[in-house]
């Protein structure tokens, strides 16, 4: 009997499952949005995940529930486990990926290296941070950012007073999570996979490029590392799958400071766009290997294929036609590069596809990458 898999989203994450799930005979079906969505080929149902009967009507059909992404309610998934459906990783885990109030607290406790941080539920509070932080912090919302979305760089506390007047009217009432601006030389990336049982594999440390809030580059492994931050990266990975019980693949977003530490940014508890190097890169890629973590079976290979690995969003796509249309002259003139793509219409500043270069120099990797995404810009 084949093992089944339900994945709660029908973005492009569930969409790169379908292909190493198809290779190791595991059935996927997917609860998507809306009819039209990336994961549409595996799409079993069309639904809103906020909704619990919904959700458990999908989930009985499946062995063991995951995600596309992070926003499925506490509520919804309380009654999955309350229902006895093997779901991973648990709500206790993606509440740290939910709010990043929480989040930082318990990083707090876990003894994790991250940015000085407060709860603030007033502009008072804010101005007092900003005051104690060199004229400048980091406003975040708690919950619903990504992308640089609910993120502001404010050196006023009236810049955040719209969100605090949102705060007033929830019904909830809430905080916003202000971080210090840290002085960084560029972001990282550290992945893990970690199946129930407890195994834990840890992948190479990477670079990530970003543009306006938004991942453009990935460069693996990350370059002009030394052994103590590459163990520093991997301790702080593994620590944290470990300590809040990550099940599935983890993504712990670093900065690297001016002055040499490693602090903790984010984490999302998915595959990550951080991770589609991996796809033609690694020796297991992360779409296989959180299939094998949720199904509690062995972890594969994290370790590199080639000593270099980039890859390049294609962001927007193409001005006119459809992003295939451009196949063709890809293919012809730089045939080592993997092109994905996610079946999204084009669109300024949206996820389309992205293009992986694997070899043995950065400089020729990292240049065919470049050059094979430029082919869809608009």
């Amino acid at each position: 009997m084949a093992l089944r898999v339900g994945v709660v989203g029908g973005g492009q994450l569930a969409r790169m499952m379908i292909a190493p799930a198809v290779e190791l005979g595991i059935e996927l079906s997917v609860l998507a949005e809306q009819p039209d969505m990336s994961a549409h080929l595996a799409a079993s149902a069309v639904g809103d995940y906020r909704d619990t009967d919904t959700v458990l009507a999908f989930a009985r059909g499946v062995d063991v529930v995951t995600f596309d992404h992070e926003h499925v309610p506490q509520p919804v998934l309380h009654a999955l486990v309350d229902a006895g459906i093997a779901v991973h990783p648990g709500p206790d885990a993606l509440l740290y990926a939910q709010d990043k109030l929480r989040m930082r607290a318990r990083l707090d406790e876990l003894g994790m290296p991250q940015p000085d941080w407060a709860a603030v539920s007033d502009v008072a509070g804010l101005q007092a941070f900003i005051d104690d932080h060199g004229g400048r912090a980091v406003v975040k919302t708690p919950r619903g950012g990504y992308d640089g979305k609910g993120v502001r760089v404010v050196r006023a506390a009236a810049e955040a007073e719209d969100w605090f007047a949102a705060l007033a009217e929830d019904a909830h009432g809430g905080q916003l999570l202000v971080e210090e601006l840290v002085e960084f030389r560029r972001e990282l990336s550290q992945q893990v996979a970690r199946r129930p049982s407890g195994e834990v594999r840890a992948y190479p440390v990477v670079e990530t490029v970003q543009r306006d809030g938004v991942c453009a580059e990935v460069i693996a492994p990350a370059p002009h590392v030394n052994d103590r931050l590459v163990a520093t990266a991997a301790q702080v990975g593994v620590g944290i799958a470990e300590g809040v019980g990550v099940t599935g693949m983890l993504a712990v977003e670093l900065f690297e400071t001016t002055d040499d530490r490693i602090l903790v940014n984010e984490l999302a508890m998915r595959p990550h766009n951080s991770g589609h190097w991996s796809q033609d890169g690694a020796v297991t890629g992360q779409f296989e290997q959180h299939l094998r973590a949720v199904l509690d079976l062995p972890l594969g290979d994290a370790s590199p294929r080639r000593p270099w690995s980039v890859m390049v969003n294609i962001l927007g796509g193409p001005a006119e036609g459809a992003i295939e249309d451009c196949f063709a002259a890809v293919m012809a003139a730089h045939p080592d590069a993997k092109i994905h793509t996610y079946g999204k219409t084009p669109r300024p500043g949206r996820k389309v596809g992205h293009v992986n270069v694997v070899g043995d120099d950065l400089d020729d990797v990292a240049y065919d990458a470049h050059a094979a995404a430029s082919f869809f810009e608009g």
